[in-house]
């Protein structure tokens, strides 16, 4: 019978080592996730950006943008300035470990894979294309790498920025 207790007992015990091992983890791998995305913000809100890759389903739109140069405010809002024409449109960098994320690229860096770069822009047409969840690939304290693979017609987007 104390046998038998003593088993019982030892269970418990290891059942909630791994469920408090398990949720450590996860608060671990949360905080871990929310220092990236203020790093990735502090980086990006830090001086202007120019596009030097924009791939959009295979057809290279790199060139929709030459001339602009793009500042990401802390605010929230993305300016995009060319001299003589200005783009308005918001940014944002979300946790995305809560969704089903359909991009299975296992070329994308593993502590950014739970991290979405959001940008919008209402119009003009070209600069909407720009507008989309984007997962982070690399990035560095000058050039960021972003792709997004449609859920509609499976195309893929590469968008890369460079800090001027």
């Amino acid at each position: 019978m104390k046998s038998n207790n003593l088993l019982y007992t030892l269970m418990v015990f290891a059942l909630l080592f791994i469920s408090c091992s398990s949720d450590n983890s996860d608060d671990v791998n949360s905080a871990n996730i929310m220092a990236d995305i203020q790093e990735i913000s502090d980086l990006v809100s830090n001086g202007t950006w120019t596009i030097t890759n924009f791939v959009d389903s295979g057809s290279d739109e790199t060139a929709n943008f030459t001339g602009y140069g793009f500042s990401f405010n802390s605010d929230g809002n993305l300016v995009a300035d060319n001299g003589s024409n200005t783009v308005n449109g918001t940014w944002s960098v979300t946790d995305d470990s809560g969704s089903d994320d359909s991009n299975d690229d296992s070329s994308i860096d593993d502590s950014s894979d739970d991290i979405d770069f959001n940008i919008f822009f209402a119009s003009p047409s070209n600069f909407n294309e720009l507008s989309e969840d984007w997962d982070i690939v690399s990035r560095t304290d000058s050039r960021i790498e972003l792709i997004h693979v449609s859920g509609g017609n499976g195309g893929t987007d590469n968008l890369t920025f460079e800090k001027n």
